[in-house]
């Protein structure tokens, strides 16, 4: 006789088996950037770098955790960095972002599979961009957040308008992408809560903790990955 626990169970094993098929017959996988494709938090070493490293990555922990607004969080730790485009600069050329173990191969092999790849950021584009040159991905699949500078180079607030600026932008992204490109297949991967209300609109999520593991992520996805290699394996099976 199956018992309650034993169909929950076979119920979610389903799902999983589902989320992976998901992500092998995908039309477009789309990655958050900090923690996930890069080992760091982008927003936490521009702080650091300008000297103010342990307030903002106390707030960084908070955003992420889900327990102030996306945009709060964002608004408050660039007032107390206000880093200027020289000091942008000198960090991606003094501390360029370190690739996560892996990313550069499977975002390789799903490219070749025909796979369109994004990287859908809270951070910011300045950086983002560096990162996507680094793996061969468009800078037109690039979504992040624009820093605004005055014409002296001082820090100047950034575009509030982006997507990428409010809780649930990510999820504003993917469906920009499904209308604007037909996706039927979307995957969203990343290591924090506004990368797992991305789905829906994405129609699977896999949470990744091969640099930081945030429970309520862990918890609450049903698919969750310490490495890219894991990822690997699941290609295998096409």
């Amino acid at each position: 006789m199956l018992t309650r626990s034993t169909i929950l169970r076979k119920s979610a094993m389903t799902t999983l088996a589902q989320t992976k098929e998901i992500f092998r017959s995908a039309d477009a996988v789309c990655f958050d950037v900090d923690s996930t494709v890069i080992r760091e938090e982008g927003i936490d070493q521009l702080a650091k770098f300008c000297g103010v490293g342990d307030a903002v990555t106390e707030m960084t922990r908070k955003a992420m955790g889900g327990s102030m607004s996306f945009k709060t969080a964002l608004t408050e730790r660039l007032c107390i960095i206000r880093c200027s485009r020289e000091q942008v600069n000198k960090l991606i050329t003094d501390h360029p972002p370190q690739l996560t173990p892996g990313i550069k191969e499977l975002v390789a092999r799903l490219q070749h599979g025909g796979v369109k790849v994004f990287l859908i950021s809270g951070g910011f584009r300045c950086i983002v961009e560096h990162v996507a040159s680094q793996l061969g991905i468009p800078l037109h699949h690039v979504y992040a957040n624009r820093l605004k500078f005055y014409f002296n180079g001082e820090y100047a607030g950034f575009d509030e308008t982006q997507p990428t600026a409010e809780s649930g932008g990510k999820g504003k992204v993917i469906s920009m992408l499904k209308e604007k490109y037909g996706f039927q297949k979307v995957v969203m991967i990343g290591d924090g809560a506004t990368d797992m209300e991305a789905c829906p609109p994405a129609n699977a999520f896999v949470g990744f903790g091969g640099n930081v593991v945030r429970p309520q992520v862990k918890e609450r996805c049903l698919w969750y990955v310490t490495s890219f290699g894991e990822l690997h394996k699941e290609l295998d099976k096409i």
